[in-house]
């Protein structure tokens, strides 16, 4: 179309056939989002850009200007089409829907990748159609008005559907495996895109004004026929070829399917690993509020359906069969496809007080998770796993968040009803090192009983009755050690008395259900006593509990509380010798002592005072050079002797606990604190291994060009940090006694890293770090003399 003029028929079809091709492509965007919004949005992006593209010819505008008004239109239209819940009255442009805008064009096509389809948040989600309908739009009426005039041949035509087609793969990738109408759609596009390059040649009658009328009509029903007889052609020899040549694929191949979640739980450490953290140190701390709880309703933290001989875990999907996973999403939640829950829906509100971990307390489904207060605007950090009804938040929570919470009540049949249910086939991933002990435990429980039901409850029945509580507390009648990997499950049964609490309980049930072929999961949360309907019930730490649950197929996840109430441990006590007569000797009398023989005489010294000679006498020069050269020494060494000090304090008891593990978990923790000391970034919340990562990172960020040396030619800090800690890792996990040469190997290592390490700093951060001192420990318990609290296995206690 040339410049300020209107457009031909020609051009008008150049531009109205690829936009309605590139519509069959936004269609297909219905799997990836719910509800007509992202339809709204697509259509209307390929309108806006096509109309400013075309406007901007017709004003007679060069390139840069015209893309320049179709950004301005995108922005100012945006609102309306893409946004109308954010924009004012529903029309208007706001910051949010501004920045939305942007925001959606480039971090968009990544959250629709990790959100559960249908996406619904974060608002900025339906950007994504808006942005890509309007950048074909824009692109295809350019071309078509300023390019494609006088080089109408079907090469050049073709090249304006390389939109229209890239909108329509990118609707298949990222959507989910089912299509919508995706034949329908393909055959629709197929023979509209065929018919427009076969009828769109050079009219004869243009170039050859001798052509007559009639020859021109034979010219059009030749140009029909043939371009109805090849797009008839080639849809019957596409499907021919694809019936007979193309596999049938079960799945689609989308992209979804091969992103990984953001979120993997094995990369934050296990809840269950910090039981003991809660009953010993947290007894009393109030850890969170919750609004709306009712009485005997358990708090949900984390279902752990993955156990690798030391520790139960989360898995991923890609250990459950691409089942499960945690990914992005907005309020509203996906349902589990296990279960059976009442159609009401109730709320609950919760408040975080002491609590800081990245995993979410719920109840049973929620429907619907809010964030309030000072989390609000971190909708992009929740993380929820239908399948196991778990939710986290990334980065955690701090005291003051809150959020909102509307749930389901689960519908459980009794056992009678669950009496000829089979349990459900649900992919979960493999135990490993599951104890022989235990097995046969298993085995002798379940006995002779047939239904699933019956076995598990004849299992939890029987750690009830012959198993005692304990949580290893100074008040507790026995001693209960921490822990549920393969070596505390061999002590659980191999010892006179079954004792521990619901962490090795609710381990071992699970464990021994698995072993049954019962899909299996230990749940860990918190059990307060609720209160009145609508009241606020304090949850402290003395509230954690961990309990199982297993899969009916038809009926969902049925809890089983295998941990017992009894608390009094038998004591074996060996039997008192009788005591024996023996003859009665006569006590000589006792030899009275005189008042007057216990005194001794005392000289005193009757010397006055004033003539007595003072041996040390300072002149008041000393004093004034002690005050103007003593006192600013004290002040500079002072602090580097009791810093000095508090360090060696922590080496020595690092080095000299009595278990072997922790001794080799300090030599991990010297190393961490070391570098923070330095003024390196080291995590708190982080793995050995995450913290090696970082760690090498910023040493090589520091080394410049060469590896070895830095900006000014100094050796760097050896960047190996990894093998020690893989090696601490193997120690603290192994479940084994740890030797003394073991532990001074990975004590020597530690001295090493920190030796290049300080040797790699310069001068000012050597001085600096010396007056450093990275602490996780209470002052006062130090001052106390009392251990450092029992941490999580993988987390390692420093001082």
């Amino acid at each position: 179309m040339t410049a300020g003029r209107r457009p031909t028929a020609a051009t008008a079809a150049d531009v109205v056939v690829p936009l309605v091709l590139a519509a069959l492509g936004v269609v297909g965007f219905a799997t990836a989002f719910g509800g007509a919004g992202y339809l709204l949005a697509g259509l209307g992006g390929l309108v806006v850009g096509a109309g400013a593209g075309v406007l901007a010819t017709r004003l007679r505008l060069s390139l840069l200007p015209a893309v320049l008004a179709g950004v301005l239109a995108y922005l100012v239209l945006g609102s309306a089409l893409a946004m109308p819940d954010r924009a004012l009255w529903s029309v208007l442009p706001t910051p949010e829907t501004l920045a939305g805008l942007v925001l959606g064009a480039v971090w968009g096509w990544a959250d629709v990748l990790t959100l559960r389809a249908p996406v619904e948040a974060p608002a900025y989600l339906t950007v994504v159609p808006y942005f890509a309908g309007w950048l074909v739009g824009l692109a295809t009426a350019l071309l078509a008005t300023r390019w494609l005039p006088g080089r109408g041949t079907a090469a050049r035509r073709a090249v304006l559907l390389v939109g229209p087609v890239l909108l329509l793969l990118a609707a298949v990738l990222l959507g989910t495996g089912e299509s919508f109408l995706g034949p329908l759609r393909g055959v629709l596009f197929a023979a509209l895109a065929l018919a427009w390059l076969g009828w769109r040649r050079r009219d004869p009658a243009a170039t050859d004004p001798a052509a007559d009328a009639a020859g021109t009509r034979m010219l059009a029903r030749s140009r029909m026929g043939g371009a109805a007889v090849l797009v008839a052609g080639a849809v019957t020899a596409g499907a021919l070829a694809a019936t007979a040549l193309v596999p049938a694929q079960p799945d689609r191949v989308v992209v979804r399917d091969l992103v990984a979640p953001p979120f993997d739980p094995l990369d934050a450490p296990s809840p269950l690993a910090g039981f003991r953290a809660y009953t010993k140190d947290l007894a009393e701390t109030t850890l969170f509020t919750v609004a709306g709880l009712r009485e005997g309703e358990r708090l949900r933290l984390a279902a752990l359906d993955a156990y690798d001989g030391r520790l139960w875990n989360a898995a991923g999907p890609e250990d459950t069969a691409g089942a499960g996973g945690f990914a992005l999403v907005g309020a509203e939640l996906p349902e589990p496809a296990l279960g059976e829950f009442a159609a009401e829906t109730r709320a609950l509100r919760v408040e975080v007080r002491a609590y800081d971990d990245v995993w979410l307390p719920s109840v049973a489904a929620p429907e619907r998770l809010e964030l309030d207060g000072a989390i609000a605007d971190r909708g992009d950090d929740l993380r929820y796993d239908p399948a196991s009804a778990t939710a986290v938040l990334i980065g955690g929570v701090a005291e003051g968040d809150r959020y909102l919470l509307e749930v389901h009540e689960p519908v459980l049949p009794s056992d009678e009803e669950l009496a000829d249910v089979p349990v459900a086939a649900v992919p979960l991933a493999p135990v490993e090192s599951v104890p022989d002990v235990l097995v046969a435990r298993a085995e002798q429980y379940a006995g002779d009983e047939a239904a699933p039901i019956d076995r598990l409850r004849a299992i939890e029945t029987g750690l009830r009755t012959d198993g005692f509580l304990s949580h290893g507390l100074a008040s507790d009648a026995v001693a209960s050690r921490a822990g549920h990997g393969a070596d505390r499950m061999v002590d659980l049964f191999t010892r006179s008395q079954m004792v521990g609490d619901e962490e090795q309980y609710a381990s071992a049930m699970a464990l021994m259900a698995r072993h049954l072929g019962y899909p299996a999961r230990v749940v860990m949360g918190f059990a307060p006593e609720g209160g009145a309907e609508g009241a606020v019930v304090e949850v402290t730490g003395a509230d954690v509990t961990a309990w199982v649950e297993v899969a009916f197929d038809g009926v969902g996840w049925v809890p089983f509380l295998p941990t017992p109430d009894d608390t009094d441990v038998p004591q074996e006590q060996a039997p008192r010798p009788a005591a024996e007569p023996q003859p009665q000797v006569r006590q000589p009398p006792r030899a009275e002592e005189r008042e007057e023989d216990l005194l001794s005489t005392v000289e005193i010294d009757d010397t006055e005072d004033e003539e007595r000679e003072d041996p040390l006498v300072v002149p008041a020069w000393a004093w004034i050079v002690a005050g103007v050269v003593g006192v600013p020494l004290l002040l500079l060494l002072g602090p580097l002797v009791v810093v000095a000090l508090l360090k060696a304090l922590r080496r020595r008891r690092r080095r000299r606990h009595p278990l072997g593990d922790r001794r080799a978990a300090g030599a991990w923790d010297e190393v961490a604190d070391g570098y923070a000391e330095l003024g390196y970034d080291v995590r708190r919340r982080a793995t050995r291994r995450q913290i090696a990562h970082d760690l090498e990172r910023q040493v090589r960020e520091q080394a410049g060009a060469d590896p070895r040396t830095d900006a000014r030619g100094r050796p760097v800090a050896s960047a190996g940090l990894s093998p020690i800690a893989s090696d601490v890792d193997a120690a603290v996990f192994s479940g084994a006694d740890i030797d003394d040469a073991r532990v001074r190997a990975l004590w020597a290592q530690a001295d090493r890293h920190l030796d290049d390490a300080r040797r790699a700093s310069g001068r000012s951060r050597r001085l600096l770090s010396r007056y450093r001192i990275r602490s996780r420990r209470d002052w006062s318990r130090v001052a106390a003399g009392e251990h450092a609290p029992a941490v999580a296995p993988g987390r390692g206690a420093s001082l």
